[in-house]
């Protein structure tokens, strides 16, 4: 079967599922052998722009009027003779949505299945890789990946609950304007040990008054903003700690402040969203000994950060 993928979660689930896709996304990266695989979607955003020039460019691509976020390369789609394309229809603007994908179908000669994600759980992510199992035959395998992922949260889950004060948890999905993560996010918190008042479970990620941060005064901050890295979270992290009372924020002042990976963990409903986990219960969690701290790769300190604070930051810095 030639299965396409239009976002990178659906690459990694395909690849768990032991499938090869012959199309993904421009930001697929995950397996790395998927980077040599051809390449169907591209963005109209410079995604290496400041936090707040992304969120201009977005909101005038996405305007009624607009261009749209996303581009299909569609003679390169039609050429793969795609059986199933894996999109979603959970954001149009993290991802090449199903919209998108059915115009850019109807406009070639192949008539591929198309099958959109859209999760907003841990439960709407476990059983998006069912169904992806169930499209290409790989029922028995997606039963073996979502048993695996399942005994690891309730490992973690297990773990977490010998607590007694769950600290208050605030995790940012943008810095400009300043947004709380929603979806999975208040369960894999609630797993780890913390408490998610600024948001419930499936709830979306949106953007949230200074005012209201500051009267939460979370205990633990994650700054892990959509489709940055630690580099990128890193220059623009004067985002949030040159607003006025950052300094203080209960966080701050104990030092429990972090930055993640959330390009490739906190926003990316895949498989590797029990990593994600995991690497956030020594975080979140109140008695440090009770798990192994998070591989730098995935999440430092914001102290830590000065390291990958350069000539590019300043650079940025200046220029905005």
């Amino acid at each position: 079967m030639n299965v396409v993928t239009t976002l990178p979660s659906a690459t990694e689930v395909v690849a768990a599922l032991e499938i090869e896709p012959v199309g993904v996304s421009h930001e697929c990266d995950y397996p790395p052998d998927v980077t040599s695989v051809p390449v169907v979607t591209s963005s109209r955003i410079d995604s290496d722009a400041s936090s707040a020039e992304i969120d201009r460019q977005v909101l005038e691509a996405a305007a009624d009027d607009g261009p749209g976020v996303y581009d299909v390369d569609r003679e390169t789609l039609e050429s793969l003779d795609s059986d199933l394309i894996v999109t979603q229809g959970i954001c149009d603007v993290c991802a090449v949505d199903e919209v998108v994908i059915e115009r850019a179908v109807a406009e070639i000669d192949a008539d591929p299945e198309i099958l959109a994600t859209d999760p907003h759980t841990i439960g709407d992510v476990l059983e998006d890789v069912r169904r992806v199992g169930r499209a290409t035959g790989r029922e028995d395998r997606a039963e073996s990946v979502v048993d695996d992922l399942e005994s690891r949260i309730e490992t973690v889950r297990a773990r977490a609950a010998v607590a007694d004060d769950r600290p208050r948890v605030a995790i940012f999905d943008w810095t400009e304007p300043a947004m709380i993560a929603g979806h999975w996010m208040p369960e894999l918190v609630e797993a780890a040990g913390g408490e998610y008042g600024m948001a419930g479970p499936a709830d979306r990620s949106r953007p949230r008054e200074w005012e209201a941060v500051r009267e939460y005064d979370p205990e633990v901050i994650v700054v892990a903003p959509c489709g940055f890295g630690l580099e990128q979270t890193a220059a623009n992290l004067t985002d949030l700690t040159d607003r006025e009372g950052w300094d203080d924020l209960a966080a701050v002042r104990e030092g429990r402040v972090w930055a993640m990976d959330g390009h490739h963990y906190v926003n990316r409903p895949g498989p590797r969203l029990v990593d994600t986990l995991e690497a956030l219960a020594p975080i979140v969690h109140p008695d440090p000994e009770l798990f192994e701290d998070p591989p730098e790769s995935i999440a430092r300190p914001l102290a830590d950060l000065e390291t990958l604070e350069g000539a590019d930051r300043r650079g940025r810095l200046e220029s905005q």
